[in-house]
């Protein structure tokens, strides 16, 4: 019998590994094969789905990952809503080391990914107004509630190329923008979902301050060691979220992600 799912789970730096025991596959797609073999368990009777997007030994940098590759794979087991945490650099005070960020938009400043399904004969053009799904939203906003875990309800994730981190003078005008993180991941991946009618929710934890504390000369710029060691202080935390999240997300979607491709398409017939 083919493995299925009905939530997909993508784990991010430092998120390497959800299940205590589950069934692995390995899943072709027509983009080549996805970051690593996908693992499915069971959470509360739903069938989950998890993949580490950056593989298993964390092989694959952000502008490397093969994007198409994971949510195709997803959708091969009929993943209908994917839960994507990532770790974030914050942009703004607030926003400290170890808080969550429920985003609710992005900002791409990334270059030559492949970052879309419709290569043509059949021109899509995908509505993305807001990239993340309001009913998982809402459904993590709730769960995080629940366990006690602080988050912020909202927030613009700017996504930029890397795998460098920024410079003092791109990030000033990322803050100057009023942006409240900075990611190297969530783009292509919550298009690509839109392009397939998934639900996409966004988990952003804050690992850093990007190029420091603007004020304050003992907060240093991010380094990759800080970014894991902080990442590795939340992982339970965020692991007990998610879980959570699919606990109550209802089995019945109530949004409109499933419908994104009704009016996208153009023909000249």
């Amino acid at each position: 019998m083919k493995l299925r799912a009905q939530i997909g789970v993508f784990g991010g730096s430092g998120f390497y590994t959800f299940f205590k025991r589950a069934e692995g596959v390995t899943v072709e797609t027509p983009y080549g094969l996805p970051s690593a073999p996908v693992t499915v368990s069971t959470i509360a009777g739903k069938s989950v789905a998890f993949l580490p997007r950056h593989g298993v030994h964390h092989e694959y940098p952000p502008h490397m990952v093969p994007y198409r590759a994971n949510l195709w794979a997803f959708q091969e087991l009929a993943v209908t809503r994917v839960i994507g945490p990532s770790a974030v650099g914050s942009l703004k005070p607030e926003a400290k080391p170890g808080d969550l960020v429920f985003c609710d938009q992005f900002v791409n400043f990334t270059n030559g990914r492949r970052d879309t399904f419709y290569d043509g004969p059949q021109t899509t053009h995908i509505g993305l107004a807001d990239p993340y799904c309001p009913e998982l939203r809402r459904v993590g906003l709730q769960a995080a509630k629940r366990l006690g875990i602080k988050a912020h309800t909202r927030g613009t994730v700017v996504v930029i190329q890397g795998p460098r981190f920024s410079t003092r003078s791109e990030s000033k005008f990322f803050r100057s923008q009023g942006w409240d993180v900075i990611n190297m991941t969530q783009y292509p991946e919550v298009a690509l979902a839109r392009e397939l009618e998934m639900c996409y929710l966004n988990i952003s934890v804050v690992t850093d301050y990007d190029v420091g504390l603007e004020g304050d000369p003992d907060v240093k710029p991010v380094a990759h060691e800080e970014v894991i060691k902080v990442f590795n202080e939340n992982v339970e935390k965020l692991r007990n979220l998610v879980s959570e999240i699919v606990k109550m997300t209802p089995v019945k979607r109530g949004c409109d992600c499933g419908r994104a491709l009704a009016g996208a398409r153009l023909s000249a017939k």
